[in-house]
Parts: C-alpha cells; sequence; structure tokens
C-alpha cells in the first residue's frame, strides 16, 4: 500500500500561487466535507446562523471626520472584532467602550452570544478586559518579540 500512495502523490502537481478560483473551490470543498463529517453542522447550515454579516460601527466628529471605528463581522453566533481605532484626540473618553458596546448590541440583536478578539501586547489587552473579555490565551513572538492575545466574551 505504501507503493500505490507514492505513486498517486508523484501524479499531483503542487503550485504556490495566489488563485482565487481555486481559493474558492477550496472553501466549497472544505464546507462540503465538514458537513458530512459533523451532524450539528449539517443542521446549522439550514439555519443561517453560520453565514457571515458585516458589521461596522463609527465615531465622526462635528466635522464628519473618523474619530474611531470598528469593523468587524457576525457569523457562527459569534461576534469576531476584527479592527478597532480612535483617535489620540478621543483616546481615554469612552468613545472605544462605546463603539464596541455598539457592536455588541448589534451582534446580540443578530442572534450572538459571545465575541471574540485578536490584539497585541502594545494594542488594547487591557482595553478589551475592562470591557469584560477575558484572555483565552496568549501566543508569544506572533510576530517575533511581540504578544498575540486572543480575548472572548460571553454576550448574552
Amino acid at each position: 500500500m505504501p507503493g500505490l500512495l507514492i505513486r498517486v502523490i508523484r501524479m499531483l502537481r503542487f503550485v504556490t500561487e495566489v488563485d482565487m478560483g481555486r481559493h474558492a473551490e477550496l472553501l466549497r470543498s472544505l464546507a462540503a466535507a465538514n458537513t458530512v463529517a459533523s451532524p450539528t453542522l449539517t443542521a446549522l447550515r439550514s439555519t443561517g446562523v453560520l453565514d457571515e454579516e458585516p458589521l461596522h460601527v463609527w465615531a465622526l466628529d462635528g466635522t464628519g471626520s473618523l474619530a474611531g471605528g470598528l469593523a468587524a463581522h457576525t457569523a457562527k453566533a459569534w461576534l469576531e472584532l476584527d479592527l478597532l481605532w480612535v483617535s489620540d484626540k478621543y483616546r481615554g473618553t469612552g468613545t472605544g467602550s462605546r463603539i464596541v458596546a455598539a457592536a455588541e448590541e448589534i451582534a446580540v440583536a443578530r442572534g450572538c452570544g459571545w465575541s471574540k478578539v485578536w490584539t497585541w501586547d502594545f494594542q488594547a489587552p487591557r482595553f478589551y478586559e475592562k470591557q469584560g473579555y477575558e484572555v483565552q490565551c496568549v501566543l508569544e513572538d506572533h510576530p517575533p518579540g511581540m504578544q498575540d492575545f486572543f480575548l472572548t466574551k460571553r454576550l448574552q
């Protein structure tokens, strides 16, 4: 049997190029395989809970300029915080807290029970802890010389 495996692998050509068409096929193939492998996932597919929906919150100053903002998405009954930024001028004023709270409120209305975020040690792990997030893990040297924090929060 090991000889057969080697022969099959020799028939493959390995390509290392970005190909969005193949990427889409890879996603479809993995989704199909996961659905077959998991009865829970099969049941969830028909509910819409797995669908990804963007969520943005903007804080604008009196001139309409961006003072802060959040880009996130909801999927799988989770809020996934992707980007959060607040202008230096508005840091420490509660702007970031209000932005995150607004996103969480929308996520709950969409049926989310949890929120998650990755943040580096120099960015905002303490800020998220003040918002009720709990550190689940810390990756050391990601990238080298830095720590990457993964935090979650129960929303309901």
